[in-house]
């Protein structure tokens, strides 16, 4: 007998809640707050509009401004999926839809999150070139290199003390930092959070550092279609860039991820064979804020 397993749907919004902790970007889905859909690709970004200070006076009082609250519409881009399937074989009519959650969510972690992080990186590291704000990569002054990155993020923030820095660092850069002797001593551990996760992360005068796998760190990626059962993912484009580092604020950008549909057709569904079938479909996207346009930086 045919059938949707519909317990699955469950399964959507801790899919979403895993993303934004696994993710090495994840810190930048916490800057989507009230963020509003309208239907599945579209999302309304509150954004907010102040005018400075004025003079007060005796007769007339405060001088009048508005606050201007908008909600700016964005087009999320990435509209991936996958149909995947486990023969009838492999799980017990009572076990299926647990295997189906732990087949999701082991999908969600080694496929979904490095493309997301990837995309996104790729992305922060265009604003940082299009901004003039790429310093060229070279192991002698790598340290030096990076401490100045930070203070020029830290500079173009206009020392914001309200909002800290963090830089995403691939295996190469990472290992220079770790094995300096003059730096160990500026090295220190604090508490980094992530949506509902406190992490301990190292940080370098206050700024976190995040080491991200380097198949993750380069300026530009193909996405493939996923037509053929075999292939699908992403993979760096021909001549791209070795990324080393993106440092940026935490609040410079909004990871917006929606996933839209986790459910699992039961045995018999599919006529030529014999198993079930899960469809996993995602909508994602990463949206940098105009304001900090000029404090992405990025070593490559």
């Amino acid at each position: 007998m045919s059938n949707v397993i519909s317990c699955t749907s469950k399964y959507a919004g801790e899919l979403d809640k895993m993303i934004a902790q696994g993710a090495k970007i994840g810190f930048l889905a916490d800057n989507v707050f009230k963020a509003k859909f309208s239907g599945a690709k579209t999302v309304f970004l509150p954004e907010i509009s102040m005018v400075g200070l004025g003079n007060y006076d005796r007769v007339g009082g405060f001088s009048k401004g508005d606050v201007t609250l908008t909600h700016t519409a964005y087009t999320l881009t990435k509209e991936r999926s996958r149909q995947l399937y486990i023969d009838a074989q492999d799980a017990d009519e009572s076990g299926v839809a647990d295997l189906a959650g732990k087949l999701v969510g082991e999908y969600t972690r080694t496929q979904v999150i490095p493309e997301i992080d990837a995309y996104s990186i790729s992305k922060l590291y265009g604003v940082a070139n299009e901004n003039n704000n790429v310093v060229t990569f070279s192991a002698d002054s790598a340290i030096t290199d990076l401490l100045e990155t930070i203070n020029k993020a830290e500079a173009a923030m206009e020392y914001d003390g309200n909002t800290s820095l963090v830089a995403l660092v691939d295996p190469t850069l990472y290992n220079l930092l770790m094995s300096s002797p003059e730096l160990q001593r500026f090295i220190a551990i604090s508490d980094f959070r992530q949506g509902e996760l406190d992490t301990k992360v190292k940080n370098i005068n206050g700024c976190a550092i995040i080491p991200v796998a380097a198949s993750r760190m380069k300026s530009e990626f193909i996405f493939d279609e996923g037509s053929e059962t075999n292939k699908g993912g992403f993979s760096a484009a021909d001549g791209a860039a070795e990324i080393r580092a993106i440092v940026l604020p935490k609040d410079s950008a909004s990871l917006v991820k929606k996933v839209d549909k986790v459910d699992m057709h039961g045995r018999g569904e599919d006529i030529n064979r014999d198993g079930y079938t899960i469809n996993y479909r995602l909508y994602y996207d990463m949206f940098v804020k105009n304001s900090r346009k000029g404090t992405i930086f990025a070593i490559a």
